[in-house]
């Protein structure tokens, strides 16, 4: 009997065997198929959130995972709804130029004082005594420290180790010598301003302070008009129940001289100063500001053990807080559960303004979810294997809204991580202490991120343009917020390279030019120096004379200043001068108000909540 006809192949008997080879091998690519197209979509996880946002709600949020090299390269890929989105990994080159500026070099901090700098020992006048109080957390304190020991120079007066505010939102206790170290303060400026330790005292006791408030951002002109003639006005001493009809109570002797008590000192001091009291400035912030030895050896312990882990390092203040999401009124993507909770944050404050939130992201005015401050910094070209500390709060969200940027650098540390909580134990229950771990760790890192432009950012941008121009890296936020929400729709290669070209400017060079954003604690300009062949040549200078000068004293006039000298007046179009009635008048800020509508608008535990 014949074999049965077969339809389909009019071929013949010959290709029996390749027929029954061919049928298996294709079946075999088809399953091979199938199970790379499932492996993509197993190893294709979403990014956190929408494209538009970043924070997903309970229900609907997605997380970055990343697996080890096999097959797919060691890459992550988020992808969604079959749009390709690969983080690469397997065969990146970190550059050697995201760790250092190659003209770093070029440049160095320089403060000390010209010859016309008078010695504290000459310009200090008797019975002159300034005492101020700062306001807010650690960083917006240390501002004020700062701006005290300019306005006591400018006074001519002796000043009191200031007083930090203890009953702010921050709610630390310490005092100054509990965070800085108070004798090497002294010293250090003794010949640039005379302080002491405690407030003057009279026949054995403590003499009694003049409260008064003066405007934000003062002027020397406006500090001479308005705080000078207190400490200059005529007063009696002796039995405050003395009078010419009391003779039995002894007399009364007339005197000059005075204690003034500044209050809520923060921002009292304008950025429009000479070359000269920048410097000093600079002298205070850079050198005389020590943390306390409990402080500073902690913070060296975090820094040795990243230096164990890794050769290099980035820092990054992430500020991603509850409190300062509510605050900034910015949305991340978290529906419902998220409108809820930020807007019973945000009840607290009743002079908190509502804003658009989509308007705050466009502007720029938003911090930078976890995931896209981790996006950024791999396309800017950091290998996944980088070590990161990051230095925060409490995180909204929590280990949730940390897992996309754990699963694109996971070697993730924080003060808590890398100490023995009886290390950390005695600083715990002081946020300002806590704070200055943080400072010192983020200071001395390879690479620094600032999440948000509060103190804590500007003072360490300065600082490290200071001490080297170390790598600081400012997202620039109102053009990462188009380049985030189209990214799932090009490839990683062309979201690199539009990240790179839109970072420009903010990656901490020496040169960078950043319009409005010349606030002086992050570009100490007047105190930046630069190195031109044998000569030194001072890159900063004075608007009203605009001339370099070298370190011989020799002046050389320029057309326009070679280095970047911005302010904040210039910023904002705004200052403090005088107010001309008053000035004619001779009057004064009167005593202390209840609060400080006269020179803020917002609320001041609000300010300081965002600006630390």
């Amino acid at each position: 009997m014949g074999q049965p006809r077969r339809r389909g192949y009019p071929y013949g008997h010959h290709h029996r065997c390749p027929r029954r080879i061919a049928l298996p091998a294709a079946a075999l690519a088809l399953l091979f198929f199938a199970v790379s197209l499932l492996s993509v979509s197993l190893l294709s996880t979403p990014p956190l959130a929408d494209p538009r946002t970043g924070l997903g709600t309970s229900s609907s949020r997605r997380f970055l995972r990343r697996y080890p090299a096999n097959g797919s390269g060691g890459e992550l890929d988020v992808s969604e709804s079959g749009e390709a989105f690969i983080v690469q990994t397997h065969g990146m080159i970190e550059r050697d130029d995201l760790w250092h500026s190659k003209h770093a070099s070029n440049f160095y901090g320089c403060s000390n004082c010209s010859s016309k700098f008078l010695d504290s020992s000459v310009t200090t006048q008797p019975e002159r005594y300034l005492i101020v109080v700062t306001s807010g957390g650690l960083n917006q304190q240390r501002t004020g420290i700062i701006d005290a020991v300019v306005a006591a120079h400018i006074l001519n007066a002796t000043l009191v180790v200031p007083k930090l505010d203890q009953t702010s939102f921050w709610k630390d206790s310490s005092n100054f010598s509990e965070i800085f170290d108070m004798d090497w303060f002294i010293s250090f400026l003794a010949k640039d301003v005379k302080i002491i330790k405690e407030p003057p005292e009279k026949g054995g006791k403590a003499m009694k302070p003049y409260k008064m408030r003066v405007p934000r951002k003062c002027t020397p002109r406006c500090y001479l008009n308005r705080v000078l003639p207190a400490l200059l006005k005529k007063h009696l001493v002796g039995d405050v129940a003395a009078h010419p009809n009391h003779p039995g109570l002894g007399p009364l002797r007339l005197e000059f001289g005075w204690v003034i008590r500044m209050t809520k000192y923060d921002y009292r001091l304008s950025n429009k100063l000479d070359t000269e009291l920048q410097k000093l400035r600079c002298r205070v912030n850079y050198h005389a500001l020590k943390f306390t030895d409990s402080i500073q050896e902690l913070g060296e312990k975090l820094i040795q053990r990243m230096r164990e882990r890794s050769r290099y390092f980035i820092a990054l203040h992430l500020r991603f807080e509850p409190d300062m999401l509510a605050f900034s009124g910015c949305y991340y993507g978290g529906g419902e559960k998220e409108r809820r909770e930020l807007a019973a944050i945000r009840r607290r404050w009743r002079t908190l303004h509502i804003r658009d939130p989509e308007k705050g992201r466009r502007q720029g005015r938003c911090p930078l979810t976890p995931e896209e401050v981790g996006l950024m910094l791999r396309a800017l070209g950091y290998r996944s294997d980088v070590h990161i500390y990051v230095a925060s709060g409490e995180i909204y969200g929590g280990e949730d809204t940390l897992a996309p940027l754990k699963a694109l650098f996971p070697n993730f540390h924080t003060k808590e991580t890398l100490t023995s909580q009886e290390e950390l134990a005695p600083f715990l229950k002081f946020s300002s202490r806590m704070a200055a771990i943080d400072f010192i760790v983020c200071d001395e890192s390879d690479a620094f991120v600032a999440n948000n432009i509060g103190n804590m950012a500007k003072i360490l941008a300065g600082r490290r343009r200071y001490f080297g121009h170390k790598r600081t890296i400012r997202p620039n936020a109102k053009q990462l917020y188009p380049l985030f929400m189209k990214r799932e729709n090009m490839s990683w290669d062309a979201f690199s390279a539009q990240m790179r070209t839109v970072q420009k400017g903010y990656m901490g060079e020496p040169m960078e030019i950043t319009p409005g954003r010349g606030e002086f604690h992050a570009n100490p300009a007047a105190c930046i120096c630069e190195k031109t062949g044998g000569n030194t040549v001072v890159k900063s200078i004075s608007r009203s004379n605009q001339e370099l000068v070298n370190d011989t004293g020799t002046k050389k006039a320029v057309g326009r200043p070679p280095y970047p000298v911005y302010t904040d007046e210039e910023a904002d179009g705004s200052d403090t001068e005088d107010d001309p009635e008053n000035t004619a008048r001779g009057e004064m800020i009167d005593v202390e108000p209840d609060d400080d509508s006269v020179v803020r608008q917002e609320d001041p535990e609000l300010e300081e909540i965002l600006s630390d």
